[in-house]
């Protein structure tokens, strides 16, 4: 029998998530679908992080427009576990464009567009590890 993959993920529950109240419903629909929580804080990003974390979006003309969005508010980080959990939490994010997103994903049910997409997600394993220690210092995160 193959066992599932345990992984972790960071997910971000960005200003525009904050602002229409809907940080409880996305945090259920994670919990719902079996992902364990083993960190999350509420935090304002800096330069220095928003520049690291899009490292490759500084360069593009739009930057500013992102970095002051996800600046607009604080935002919630959130460490997620669970099988396979890089490919399902995508799944249930859904496509970074809200407006093609699918109802019944998160970005489908409260998206606006490409920046007010309610949330972030690790798209790979090794984005997951390098994105949770940028977002939380080791004693932030428990077992």
């Amino acid at each position: 029998m193959i066992r599932p993959l345990m992984e972790e993920s960071l997910v971000l529950l960005k200003p525009d998530c904050l602002e229409g109240r809907k940080c409880g419903e996305v945090l259920k629909r994670f919990e719902e679908a079996g992902f364990e929580v083993f960190g999350t804080k509420m935090m304002r990003l800096s330069d220095e992080i928003l520049r690291e974390h899009y490292a490759h979006l500084t360069d593009l003309p739009f930057f500013p427009d992102i970095q002051g969005f996800m600046q607009s508010s604080p935002v919630i980080a959130i460490a997620l576990r669970g099988d396979n959990a890089i490919v399902r939490i995508r799944e249930m994010v859904g496509p970074t464009d809200s407006t093609v997103a699918d109802k019944g994903t998160i970005r489908g049910d409260f998206g606006q567009d490409k920046m007010h997409n309610v949330v972030h997600a690790s798209d790979s394993v090794e984005n997951g590890q390098t994105e949770l220690k940028r977002f939380f210092a080791e004693d932030e995160l428990f077992s």
